[in-house]
């Protein structure tokens, strides 16, 4: 635990002691003069900056498309390339590819389907992409990174949502026509391009930061499985003498150890159908039992169809073999297996443990929906220690595990920190709220595109 504890996992080398970041807008100065931008969303704007719609700033492209020309697809976190150089997987293609334009290096495309969600960004390839993308190329003394960053900004910040027309769930409708008619800050495009330039730096350098914190819960999430299984398999005692288990996934077992198969110790069912339509009708009232599936609570209901203490197992899809400990009354649905055990012969926090430790997604069927059945899960063998040895190791585990789970709330609150930070200094950058013309890279020079724009 000692190196783990001393990670940074919640930022310390970003966050100053004040709670003031390297990468805060409050460091960087503000511009010496506004004036109010007469745009309701904008609010006030350097004073030498003008406001002017997107239709004076691009020009819409309906190009044809060129034999050989891979498809284009603009992605929901701004990146706009090549299908192939990202993935070809979950994809719908079409069987003609009727009103497919061209997309061409450099310009900036609005995903009309999905720009509420952040699909806006500039092509870093020729390719040709469907009619439901708006291409366009940049007029003189404009930026397509600036814009595409500020309408990105816009997207996520709810703007394009207020103004799209919804045709369906989590979706809006923002064609050009829409877009093109929204005013938009313009300054110079040395600043245009000095605020572009500015943000693929910092922002590169906060993704670096919460990578690696994401990498460290990750480092922290297998430590932590491993410090169960050895617990649960090894026990607490490194001295005592060890046999071979003849069970694979246990390896050697401590030799007074007994190891036996679930099924001669505990009975195993599925759960119960419930309406979703019950579940909702009764979400917003005051009903005293969970209704738990593969992945935990999932509503609450007047009914209960199992009592405590018992242990839910998820039974299909991505939830299988999800292990849940139920201490109240309950209803179980049928994507989970309910699991009775004999009290005398286990106390259900080590049995839980062990259960995560046999991972039991890796025994379920891999068809078109993983799923497991309770033949399965009863036929595995385990190892079974005298109750006062499960307790023992019961209680040593919910120390360590707390540990490891503080940190990992810590490494996640980090990482939230870093991306509204992120959002906050994309915020400031685009609208002018702080002046960046004088910053300068520490190590790196611009872009070959940014450094073309300042040409």
């Amino acid at each position: 635990m000692t190196n783990l504890s001393g990670a940074n996992l919640n930022n310390r080398a970003a966050v100053g002691p004040q709670g003031e970041g390297r990468d805060s807008p409050s460091r960087f100065s503000k511009y010496p003069a506004y004036k109010e931008s007469g745009v309701e969303w904008l609010g006030e704007v350097p004073e030498h900056w003008e406001s002017r719609r997107l239709k004076f700033l691009f020009s819409l492209q309906k190009r044809p498309v060129v034999d050989g020309d891979g498809i284009v697809t603009c992605f929901r976190d701004g990146a706009v390339t090549l299908r192939s150089n990202r993935r070809t997987d979950g994809f719908t293609n079409a069987e003609k590819e009727i009103g497919y334009q061209g997309i061409r290096k450099g310009d900036l495309v609005i995903h009309a389907m999905d720009a509420f969600a952040g699909a806006i960004g500039v092509s870093d390839s020729d390719g040709k992409s469907s009619p439901v993308y708006s291409a366009c190329t940049p007029n003189e003394g404009v930026s397509a990174y600036y814009y595409a960053r500020l309408l990105r900004h816009m997207a996520l910040a709810g703007f394009v949502s207020s103004l799209a027309k919804g045709i369906r769930e989590r979706s809006t409708d923002f064609r050009w026509s829409d877009a093109s008619e929204i005013y938009l800050p313009f300054p110079s495009i040395s600043e245009q391009t000095q605020i572009a330039h500015f943000l693929d730096h910092e922002t590169a350098r906060i993704d670096a930061l919460i990578e690696e914190q994401q990498r460290l819960i990750e480092l922290l999430k297998e430590k932590r499985q491993a410090v169960i299984s050895h617990a649960v398999t090894k026990g607490l005692d490194p001295t005592v003498p060890m046999k071979d288990s003849g069970v694979e996934w246990l390896g050697e077992v401590p030799a007074h150890w007994v190891v036996l198969a679930i099924k001669w110790r505990a009975r195993i069912k599925s759960g119960d159908g419930i309406s979703p339509d019950l579940i909702e009708s009764q979400a917003q009232e005051d009903k005293p039992h969970p209704v738990i599936g593969g992945n935990g609570v999932m509503g609450f209901t007047s009914q209960a169809n199992v009592s405590p203490p018992l242990i839910v197992i998820g039974r299909v899809g991505a939830l299988c073999g999800n292990v849940h400990k139920v201490h109240e009354p309950a209803w179980v649905s049928d994507n989970a297996l309910i699991l009775d055990f004999d009290r005398r012969s286990f106390d259900i926090n080590y049995l839980v443990h062990v259960l995560d430790a046999r991972n039991l997604n890796e025994i379920s069927d891999k068809s078109a929906q993983p799923l497991i059945t309770g033949s399965k899960v009863t036929s595995q063998y385990i190892p079974c220690p005298g109750r006062y040895e499960q307790l023992a190791i019961s209680k040593f585990l919910e120390g360590a595990l707390s540990e490891f789970d503080q940190l990992a709330l810590e490494g996640i609150k980090g990482i939230e920190l870093l991306k509204e930070r992120r959002s906050a200094l994309i915020s400031a950058a685009v609208t002018g709220k702080i002046d960046v013309r004088g910053w300068q890279p520490p190590t790196s020079a611009p872009t070959p595109e940014l450094a073309q724009e300042a040409v």
